[in-house]
């Protein structure tokens, strides 16, 4: 539609927010300009419209009574990919931060629901092409902002092993159909640990690769920092063919540089991990107050699997693993204002490719209805707004800039061992929260359990979780970090040790009769 330009009182409150000192002949004086301005604007969107792709018709319905006994199904299709291919006859749940054409997405949020994407995320188009059946979007937390499971509009997602129990987020749903069984694969998005902490906490086996490389390309973004997508699966080895289909540059995402070399990760953890030395970071360990000793020691005895199956072990130091964490907050405050909330998602200057449809989606939708965020949300959108209206940004700027000694921190240990390894969460899956619990409760229960995994989100490093033995009848996970672009060893070591303990458990999936459906 047409740009409608400013009324009088309109630019008067334009000028009057950024202190132009225009009085009502200056206003009037400046009224013609600014209204021709907006013929270009126009122009545009008359030669966009012309070129921009149609929405494919695509079956889909809501998820049927009886169905989401997990509450993780947003949406139900039946999309086949191609005929033949490594992933024939597999089925996938795609997270609904991320586009599939044709079916509603909503990213968890009031904001986005309803919005229907005109085209495929790259990951959905490649794992289409090598012959997946997309069966549904899996419900995310409210725009990706929780590690918990109690945030999304449609309410909380359950956990297979306990449904009291939250799944982790803000992969919510794709973890809990994993591990009840109910698809093969499925897609998750990693800001903050987003991939890895429902991994954990549901017993299933979650990668987040290298920053950079798997295109981000038709994911809702929350800073560019810190996205990633990557494959959840019940086995390393499905984790290994997902992210070998999911992986290189599509040219459209300037997160990604420019070449990539290809990676069979099949053929890669075939080759074994006897030898490796592992480096158990001592950081990652007793966080006061929050680590549960049961989870700790189910990853030191995990260690000790390792160093029977022929790796070596030793504990290092890594100081910046406490202090990345410290980045990454102050990229996720000031960054996710700047970008997710005040660019509507993608901001300016952004080289790669815009949603010009989702952008004008959830930005009407804000600007009428910032109540409708979770309360996780509106937490961070008044500190960050606080923060950049103070400071003028100027901690973000000093976070950025100390992001390569966090990386360097991270490589010196990297340079003297294959892999990391540490808790990938410090605690187990905690009871859902109820819904008139206090703000501060609520807060505290989406964000206490990523001191673990955000740093390698604002460092880039790859890094795995697999499930070591349960704790209290609830899943535990390691987390094993590579070096950058060497996600093959981080699968490779996960590999073996999903040989050496004989796969992983599953949990009981009959969801007591007093469990709600939905």
């Amino acid at each position: 539609m047409p740009v409608t330009p400013p009324t009088p009182e309109q630019l008067a409150a334009l000028a009057a927010r950024d202190g132009l000192g225009l009085d009502e002949a200056g206003l009037a004086a400046f009224a013609p300009l600014v209204e021709g301005s907006f013929g270009a604007y126009d122009r545009v969107e008359e030669l966009w419209a012309a070129q921009a792709p149609a929405t494919p018709k695509r079956e889909w319905s809501w998820p049927a009574e009886g169905e989401n006994r997990w509450g993780a199904w947003y949406a139900r299709c039946r999309i086949e990919g191609a005929p033949n291919g490594p992933l024939a006859g597999r089925t996938l749940a795609v997270k609904d931060n991320t586009a599939v054409a044709g079916v509603p997405m909503a990213n968890g949020s009031r904001l986005i629901d309803g919005f229907v994407p005109s085209r495929d995320a790259t990951v959905v188009t490649r794992l289409l092409e090598a012959g997946v059946t997309v069966t549904g979007k899996s419900v995310c937390e409210d725009l990706c902002f929780s590690g918990a499971s109690h945030t999304s509009h449609t309410g909380p997602v359950r956990n297979p092993w306990d449904p009291s129990r939250i799944t982790g987020g803000s992969s919510s749903g794709s973890a809990a159909l994993l591990a009840a069984g109910e698809v093969d694969l499925a897609t998750g998005g990693d800001q903050g640990g987003s991939v890895r902490m429902p991994a954990a906490m549901s017993g299933i086996v979650g990668h987040k690769p290298t920053h950079g490389l798997v295109p981000y390309t038709g994911a809702f973004p929350i800073e560019a920092t810190i996205d990633h997508l990557g494959p959840m699966t019940r086995t390393v080895s499905d984790a290994a063919l997902a992210l070998g289909i999911m992986a290189g540059p599509d040219g459209l995402d300037p997160r990604q540089p420019d070449t990539i070399a290809p990676v069979d990760y099949l053929l890669e953890i075939e080759r074994g991990a006897q030898g490796l030395r592992v480096g158990v970071v001592s950081e990652g360990f007793g966080h006061d107050g929050l680590s549960v000793p049961a989870v700790d020691a189910s990853v030191r005895d995990a260690v000790e699997t390792l160093t029977r199956a022929g790796l070596t072990a030793e504990e290092v130091s890594v100081p910046w693993h406490r202090h990345a964490f410290d980045l990454w907050t102050v990229v996720a405050t000031d960054g996710v204002v700047a970008q997710m909330i005040e660019g509507n998602g993608w901001g300016m200057n952004w080289e790669g490719l815009y949603d010009p449809e989702l952008i004008a989606h959830y930005g009407r939708a804000r600007a009428a209805g910032g109540h409708l965020f979770s309360d996780t949300v509106k937490m961070v959108t008044m500190a960050g707004r606080h923060a950049l209206a103070t400071e003028h940004g100027r901690h973000y700027a000093m976070a950025r800039n100390l992001l390569p000694a966090a990386r360097a921190g991270y490589d010196a240990a990297l340079a003297q061992y294959d892999v990391l390894v540490m808790p990938t969460v410090p605690i187990l899956a905690t009871p859902l929260v109820a819904d008139d619990a206090p703000v501060a409760e609520g807060v505290a229960r989406a964000l206490e359990m990523i001191v673990n995994t955000a740093p390698t989100d604002a460092t880039g490093h790859p890094a795995t979780s697999v499930p070591t033995a349960p704790a209290d009848g609830l899943p535990v996970g390691m987390m094993i970090i590579g070096r950058q672009f060497d996600d093959a060893t981080c699968l490779r070591v996960a590999h073996a040790f999903e040989q050496a303990v004989g796969g992983f458990p599953s949990p009981p999936v009959a969801a007591p009769a007093s469990v709600p459906a939905g």
